[in-house]
């Protein structure tokens, strides 16, 4: 990607929805909502506090996360659909879910 977020901005691309149910009902694409969780893909420096100093970010790429429904602006990079947000438009950190998924599958 030839994307550079300023900032405190993060790029995350969404996690696809689950094509079923837990009790195996079939989802139709008109009727999914979309996803509130995504992979974080890029991040920028930081922000500045009042005195100018550099705030770190507390997410970094490959970071899964869950943000709000309304979140972040849709931006088409290279054929591919991101969204650019804010860092505190990211309610939280996945950690552990995706490895313990595989793991089982």
């Amino acid at each position: 990607m030839k994307f550079r977020p300023l900032h405190d901005r993060v790029v995350v691309k969404r996690i696809d929805a689950e094509e079923k149910t837990s009790g195996g009902i079939i989802i139709p694409d008109t009727a999914k909502e979309k996803p509130q969780q995504g992979e974080v893909v890029a991040v920028g420096p930081g922000g500045r506090d009042e005195s100018g100093k550099l705030t770190p970010m507390d997410v970094k790429a490959g970071d899964r996360v869950l943000f709000g429904k309304w979140s972040g602006t849709e931006v088409k990079i290279d054929g591919v659909e991101y969204l650019i947000m804010k860092e505190s438009d990211i309610m939280g950190v996945l950690q552990g879910g995706t490895e313990s998924k595989r793991k089982a599958a």
